[in-house]
């Protein structure tokens, strides 16, 4: 599935392969030593590599001790990427589900593994990466996202999949409720955000299936980066408003003029020399997809604050203790910063 190796896993997240091993010989016809590792990347579900013989599968569970059940909902991923899989060649094909806790505590899936390079904060070591290559995978991630954007939805059987009418209105409502449930530090800036969301949201446009994390490392690239192979992580899909997808991305987007912080937190290597700026990444969508990019600061806005809120929902399990990992402890100065760039951009009008 993934260019980052898969390690041992991390302690507290291990599965139970004495019932794991007979669910995949009934569900999978497969027997033999069941070895497990865990993929090192990702903050929310858990990605493990499940061997069994010579073959490998990916299974996907939901992260011990979530507060929040709806936003790691394993019965909706394995739905999406059945209906996607047949007609979009870059979601991976889904082998089987656990619909109840009975085999590892929550429900989980297998699907297949796709292997290739994953892009993450910084250049791949070992990869050629100038200026031309930088600017090419950015022109495919956000070609990508158009043709996700153009898959039709309601034929994949995926039209009761989301409620597009006033998914823009529940977004920005939700996404604060969701801040206040989760609440562990006084930070007013994410209220003002929230604010200026809720008095500037523009009216629904024609929606489509929407990923909602869409960024570098939730994609693969073939080895000589020419071209993207499959999109992971699909926990959040949905119909609605694609350029809320859109405004997602971006506000993962980092240039390298951002404010010294708003680079340290970089998810992704968008401010290596070549990369499309986030002005240009909107201008390809734009030019590809047809569609009109008039509320695109309000678009981003809202990807910063609800990716603030995302870390918000992941510190307080920390902040709570139920969970040790050590990647979590400074979510919440990043918080802070998300929500200081959102403020900026809100501020010189422009993303």
């Amino acid at each position: 599935m993934s260019g980052d190796a898969p390690r041992e896993v991390r302690a507290g997240e291990e599965l139970d392969v004495a019932k794991l091993a007979p669910w995949l010989e009934q569900q999978l016809g497969v027997t033999g030593r069941v070895l497990v590792k865990q993929f090192p990347g990702g903050h929310s579900n858990l990605t493990y590599l499940v061997s069994v013989g010579d073959r490998d599968f990916v299974l996907r569970r939901p992260p011990f001790g979530s507060k929040v059940k709806s936003a790691h909902d394993m019965g909706r991923e394995h739905t999406v990427l059945s209906g996607l899989a047949p007609v979009l060649a870059t979601a991976p094909r889904p082998l089987a589900y656990c619909p109840d806790d009975s085999v590892l505590g929550a429900p989980f899936y297998i699907m297949e593994r796709r292997t290739g390079v994953i892009l993450r904060k910084d250049a791949p070591a070992g990869i050629p990466f100038g200026p031309d290559v930088a600017r090419r995978v950015c022109e495919r991630l956000v070609d990508a996202l158009v043709e996700l954007h153009a898959v039709d939805y309601a034929a994949a059987g995926l039209g009761e999949l989301g409620k597009p009418a006033g998914y823009i209105e529940r977004q920005v409502k939700g996404w604060t409720e969701r801040y206040h449930g989760s609440r562990t530090d006084e930070l007013p800036i994410v209220l003002e955000v929230a604010a200026w969301l809720e008095a500037h949201r523009p009216p629904d446009g024609a929606p489509a299936l929407i990923h909602n994390d869409f960024k570098f490392d939730n994609v693969i690239f073939d080895p000589s980066l020419e071209r993207i192979t499959g999109i992971l992580d699909w926990e959040m899909a949905t119909v609605g408003d694609p350029l809320m997808d859109l405004g997602t991305s971006l506000s993962y987007w980092v240039e390298a003029t951002d404010p010294q912080p708003v680079i340290m937190l970089r998810f992704v290597l968008s401010h290596l020399p070549g990369m499309l700026t986030r002005r240009e990444v909107a201008e390809r969508y734009a030019a590809t997809s047809g569609r009109d990019l008039t509320n695109i600061l309000f678009y981003t806005v809202f990807g910063l604050f609800k990716t603030a809120v995302v870390g918000q929902q992941i510190y307080y399990r920390y902040a709570k203790g139920l969970t040790q990992d050590p990647r979590f402890a400074a979510l919440i100065h990043g918080i802070r910063i998300l929500c200081e760039q959102a403020a900026a951009a809100i501020d010189r009008g422009t993303i």
